[in-house]
């Protein structure tokens, strides 16, 4: 085989490789936009191949079945929308300091991706085991986070953890938003109402900063 040949081969390969790559990576944003619009519960294959302009047995080619689409969407969706990094948080010694910027950071987050979240909170019991277990321990990280700088009076009291659960929920942010809270003004006011239920063994409740 000459030289010529070889690097046409060699080109022709790697723009198969690319051509599979960008089908791929169209059938994945067209998934990730119709669960944003209309819901992971009506996102079928066949409205999936339709958006990617592609045929469906070129979308089983690549994703064979949904838990297969809901790992790269769901991955792809992630790593444009990371939620907030605990990491930030956990040199604010301050438990109620801590609370207020983690709901502020939390909250925002919210926001922005409301649309999303909205629907797969809504449509959480059809989607894949993995993603609703994702979603879990996600937010056991951050309650775990928030709870961790309060005096162990405090952690032990089943109110406290239970408000916490409350306060970083989505549907919770999502009641305060319908309310007329922005979202700062949201995370001040479950700051005090999660700080009034430390146990009187925690000091005098105070408000957070401003």
């Amino acid at each position: 085989m000459d030289n010529d040949t070889q690097s046409k081969r060699v080109y022709q390969m790697r723009k198969r490789r690319e051509d599979i790559e960008e089908t791929r990576q169209r059938i994945v944003d067209a998934a990730v936009e119709l669960h944003g619009s209309v819901g992971p519960a009506h996102t079928t294959f066949s409205a999936v191949a339709e958006r990617a302009g592609v045929q469906r047995s070129t979308l089983y080619r690549h994703f064979p079945d949904e838990a297969s689409l809901f790992g790269a969407c769901t991955s792809h969706w992630l790593a444009q929308h990371p939620w907030p990094s605990v990491a930030q948080w956990e040199s604010i010694a301050d438990p109620r300091e801590r609370l207020l910027r983690g709901l502020r950071d939390l909250y925002r987050y919210f926001a922005a991706n409301e649309q999303m979240l909205a629907n797969s909170y809504r449509d959480i019991e059809v989607m894949p085991s993995f993603v609703s277990e994702f979603m879990r321990a996600t937010i056991a990280t951050i309650h775990a986070t928030l709870l961790a700088p309060w005096p162990e009076a405090a952690r032990s009291s089943s109110k406290i953890g239970a408000g916490l659960h409350h306060a970083i929920d989505f549907r919770a942010w999502s009641s305060l938003r319908d309310a007329g809270l922005g979202t700062d003004e949201a995370a001040e006011l479950m700051t005090v109402m999660v700080s009034a239920l430390a146990p009187a063994a925690t000091g005098a409740v105070r408000g957070p900063k401003a």
